[in-house]
């Protein structure tokens, strides 16, 4: 029998993949806890979906401010039944001699410690109530290094090995872990990366099919509404125009 979460927080609401989950999710009836920092995206995608949502103009980064936001939600949006840890992002390609530590420290913050954070928060209550599911928006790049990925891609190994980390303290519980990562897929991604370089951007996803943030969407639904039985530890999803490329050589000293 198919589950179907009643109440979902997807981080990182305001574009890309956590605005498209949230409408995924709302095509069920779920009521949604969206975050972002962006609060007139958050007020405008809030306007938009015909399902009670309770909107958190929070930092994921801000462990102080995610801890209050908990405790004043209402008691309606309470019981969390799925957490998507979505909010994350890439910032730069240079390689890490060139690279700006201040890139570095917002990358760990956002993707390790905003993904800590929310994860801490919601787990004492799916423990208790012996429910709920947790999904964290790894990379590809988490598993293959290319240049200039650096610490974007080892966030992204860490949360692989947390994801791992979390089904083996939760044994037993019945809360479920998943870690879904993307290939290329457009979305702002490029455009934070390159802050705000557009024509760069741009170039990432030419002459190509990429995955698109409902691709993502729809994979991340797929795994919190299987049977409650079932655990999907971890999904791997590129474009077809994507695999993998043999690793790099110097021949001759060139």
């Amino acid at each position: 029998m198919s589950y179907a979460p009643k109440t979902v927080l997807i981080t990182g609401a305001t574009a890309g993949f956590g605005a498209t989950v949230a409408r995924r999710f709302a095509a069920d009836g779920a009521k949604l806890i969206l975050t972002g920092r962006r609060t007139e995206r958050l007020a405008a995608l809030k306007a938009e979906l015909k399902v009670p949502v309770h909107t958190l103009a929070v930092d994921v980064r801000d462990r102080a401010a995610v801890e209050a936001s908990f405790k004043a939600l209402p008691p309606e949006f309470a019981e969390i039944d799925l957490l998507v840890n979505n909010a994350g992002l890439a910032q730069g390609l240079d390689k890490a001699q060139d690279a700006n530590l201040d890139d570095w420290e917002v990358m760990i913050d956002t993707n390790i410690m905003g993904v800590l954070h929310y994860t801490h928060a919601v787990l004492p209550g799916m423990v208790a109530r012996k429910r709920g599911h947790i999904v964290n928006l790894g990379s590809t790049a988490g598993a293959y290094a290319y240049p200039g990925g650096n610490v974007y891609g080892a966030t992204k190994a860490f949360i692989r090995n947390f994801t791992l980390n979390l089904r083996a303290d939760l044994h037993g519980t019945g809360v479920r872990v998943t870690d879904i990562s993307p290939g290329l897929a457009e979305t702002e991604f490029s455009m934070v990366r390159f802050k705000g370089e557009a024509e760069r951007a741009t170039k990432v996803y030419a002459d190509c099919v990429p995955l698109t943030a409902d691709d993502i969407a729809e994979s991340i639904h797929w795994v919190s509404t299987l049977p409650a039985h079932m655990n999907v530890n971890f999904m791997e999803v590129m474009p077809t125009a994507q695999s993998f490329q043999t690793l790099a050589m110097i021949r001759d000293g060139k």
